[in-house]
């Protein structure tokens, strides 16, 4: 006789108006792919099981299943996500609209840190707002969809500088504008910020487009690599110092990281 995990249902619960039963061996499947992220993209069975709590047996079980069937590839004891689900995820973000991704996820990160929440795409030399959550704060620091800015200038204008390079080059060739008194107008030191950008994943800015606004902003990332915008928080300083700033890092990435997978995309090597 065959248990209810190897039949994948639970007899006693029934799913839908079809009266047959959901599948749970789906939703620990779900579980032990949830565990990889763009941080961790290559896991042990171990740390598997630490992440989905999940009893080692049915992981040992599941991963070999999924390791035959291409969900996920195996190199000595290290697992990762299997090649062959890029196949999959192309077909799964054909024409996908970008919006689509991004709007949900800024209404969510807006309601957690209650801050607005934007997403900036380059625009020849500019930063454009294409998907904007505002806070319901009365005290805001305004931005609507359209609203463009130089790129050289707040945390999502490093961001994308940070990740295009080319773009970068042809800025710091030009006399940067200042706009406030925070404003980094010397070439080397954006060098430098920049770099840090890059090494850091995310990028700080306090006053630097408008006195008295702090920035926050984090890169997501399409299957080919590339930069598609830079996922934002911004609000008045006298809400967000750079110590609350800091400690909406991990939140800002993670938000930024679920755009980059719902886009079937990846960090750039």
């Amino acid at each position: 006789m065959r248990s209810r995990e190897e039949n994948g249902r639970d007899p006693g619960r029934t799913g839908g108006g079809s009266g047959q039963a959901p599948l749970l061996v789906l939703g620990k499947i779900t579980e032990i792919l949830n565990a990889f992220t763009l941080h961790r993209p290559s896991l042990t069975l171990r740390e598997i099981q630490q992440s989905t709590g999940l009893p080692a047996s049915t992981v040992q079980r599941l991963v070999t299943n999924l390791v035959a069937h291409g969900f996920l590839d195996r190199s000595d004891d290290r697992i990762r996500i299997g090649a062959r689900m890029a196949y999959w995820a192309a077909a799964g973000t054909k024409d996908l609209d970008v919006l689509a991704v991004v709007n949900p996820v800024l209404k969510d990160l807006r309601d957690l840190t209650g801050e607005t929440a934007c997403f900036f795409r380059a625009e020849g030399e500019h930063r454009v707002c294409i998907a904007v959550a505002e806070t319901r704060h009365a005290l805001r620091r305004e931005m609507a969809v359209g609203r463009i800015a130089p790129v050289t200038v707040g945390s999502s204008g490093r961001v994308i500088l940070a990740w295009t390079p080319d773009l970068a080059e042809r800025v710091l060739q030009r006399e940067l504008p200042q706009l406030t008194e925070s404003t980094v107008t010397d070439r080397d030191e954006l060098r430098r910020l920049i770099r840090r950008t890059q090494s850091d994943g995310y990028a700080i800015t306090v006053g630097e487009r408008v006195d008295g606004a702090s920035g926050l902003a984090a890169p997501a990332f399409d299957s080919a690599a590339d930069l598609v915008g830079a996922l934002t928080i911004q609000g008045p300083t006298l809400r967000m110092p750079h110590e609350k700033c800091l400690e909406w890092v991990d939140v800002l990435v993670e938000h930024a990281e679920r755009i980059t997978r719902a886009l079937g995309g990846r960090y750039p090597a």
